[in-house]
């Protein structure tokens, strides 16, 4: 009787293990949140708020079956290097307004800009506008690269990053401007 009661505890408590499920997943919506206040704080000349601290979870939530676990993830877009090339970035952001205003400039769907009408500006303009986008395009690839390896995601998340990215700097674009589609067309944003 004591080996199988024996038997029966430990199949029990086998069963009851075997149960969790850990999924590890690439946190888009984490990412989306990141994304957006990072969009904001360039494009705006309000001072940063402090991060957001995620409230207690209860330690009595125990329910037995199979659930999946997640893995809380906090993205985190405040180290040295991230806040440096955020800077560059929002240092620049008044003088591509004046080329994304002009229709000189456009967001694509790869979380970039690209040069769109240029014929209206000068030669010294359109050699800035070329210079600004080099510039721009450049800190926002070490800024999605930098996201992925700060937060541990690993280099091939990067392109999610930067569709992320995409969708945050096109929604928060001014009317007007030229904004790439996700298929690939360009539009006047409404």
């Amino acid at each position: 009787m004591k080996k199988t009661f024996k038997a029966i505890s430990y199949i029990a408590a086998f069963v009851i293990v075997a149960c969790v499920t850990v999924n590890i997943y690439f946190p888009a919506a984490e990412v989306q949140k990141a994304a957006d206040k990072i969009v904001d704080d360039i494009r705006t000349n309000t001072p940063e708020s402090p991060a957001e601290k995620p409230g207690p979870t209860s330690s009595l939530d125990f329910m037995f079956g199979a659930r999946p676990a997640y893995a809380e993830v906090n993205i985190d877009v405040s180290t040295p290097a991230i806040r440096g090339i955020k800077e560059s970035i929002k240092s620049r952001y008044a003088q591509l307004k004046t080329f994304y205003d002009k229709g000189a400039l456009g967001e694509n769907n790869k979380g970039l800009i690209e040069a769109k009408d240029t014929a209206g500006l000068n030669l010294q303009e359109r050699s800035l506008v070329n210079k600004l986008i080099d510039q721009e395009n450049k800190d926002r690839a070490a800024l999605y690269s930098e996201i992925a390896s700060a937060n541990k995601l690993g280099s091939d998340s990067v392109p999610q990053i930067k569709k992320i990215f995409a969708n945050s700097w096109r929604e928060k674009s001014q009317s007007g401007w030229w904004v790439q589609n996700d298929g690939g067309n360009w539009e006047k944003k409404k």
